[in-house]
């Protein structure tokens, strides 16, 4: 059987699907992931997709809006974050406040898809792929609330789940590998940057064409090249760190000494949490680091 080795995903995004001619290698994966049909129109710019050093744990790695006015985002996550849930919060929040404008009624409102890849275990639990939606329940009769026919008709929906942001979380490092279907396939490549010939998952045919490495321009190549060092060199430092800040901490059980490492760990790019639980510093002593 015939195996293509690909682009990683998450630098894709950022190059090559955001070309209106590869759109349907999103649409592909969208489709498979929510089990409805979507056509992507545009690729959408934000505050939450800049570059910027004040908010660069927030940027968006890819924005985009289907023909039904409905925005998705798209994360990719490499490195372990405490409060990536919080982070999940965040995104959907900005967007929505962004693409309401001044004077429009909350009808308005479009509705958002978060889609976080996650090579890291987040949270606890047995399943590899995720879906959160907001439902309300009566707290007595335990009755589910649903919208007013007026309501209905007016928005063309049934429950209020269908006006709230939904939230996938594929925590690709739990995949066995076993493709059971066509969303196991995507998350077959997400996981292993191949795709297996026989593989019939909505957007693959296409992803096999667009993302070889050998289709890249010598430029590009370097700078994949490039991408693919910087990921394992942060992977090494962060786990470097840890290794010599657990050492250190037992050896001179100082708080100076904690405080060195909660400096380093921050200059690398480190949550504020994860140091807190690395070192037993406070928030606030680690915040006068900066």
């Amino acid at each position: 059987m015939k195996i293509y080795n690909l682009i990683r995903f998450d630098w894709a995004i950022k190059r090559l699907l955001r070309n209106k001619a590869n759109f349907v290698v999103l649409e592909g994966f969208l489709s498979e992931l929510l089990k409805i049909d979507v056509k992507i129109i545009k690729i959408l710019e934000s505050e939450g997709n800049q570059q910027s050093s004040e908010d660069k744990y927030n940027k968006v790695d890819l924005l985009a809006e289907n023909n039904k006015g409905e925005i998705f985002i798209i994360e990719v996550q490499n490195q372990d974050e405490y409060d990536y849930f919080q982070r999940m919060t965040y995104g959907t929040s900005k967007v929505i406040t962004e693409y309401l404008d001044k004077g429009q009624s909350y009808k308005e409102l479009k509705k958002v898809y978060s889609v976080n890849i996650v090579y890291f275990d987040l949270g606890q639990g047995e399943d590899y792929v995720y879906h959160g939606i907001t439902d309300f329940y009566g707290i007595h009769n335990k009755d589910k609330l649903k919208l007013s026919e007026k309501q209905k008709k007016e928005f063309g929906k049934t429950d209020p789940n269908e006006l709230f942001p939904e939230y996938y979380i594929l925590k690709v490092n739990q995949f066995n590998d076993i493709a059971k279907d066509t969303l196991d396939q995507w998350i077959y490549y997400l996981k292993n940057d191949e795709i297996k010939d026989d593989f019939t998952a909505k957007g693959l045919e296409k992803a096999k064409e667009i993302l070889k490495v050998d289709k890249l321009d010598e430029d590009e190549k370097i700078t994949y090249k490039k991408y693919l060092e910087d990921l394992h060199y942060k992977a090494s430092i962060i786990w470097s760190m840890q290794v010599d800040a657990k050492y250190k901490i037992r050896e001179e059980g100082k708080i100076e000494g904690m405080i060195e490492i909660a400096g380093k760990l921050l200059k690398k790019g480190m949550s504020i949490e994860n140091i807190i639980d690395m070192t037993g510093l406070t928030e606030e002593q680690i915040k006068k680091l900066n």
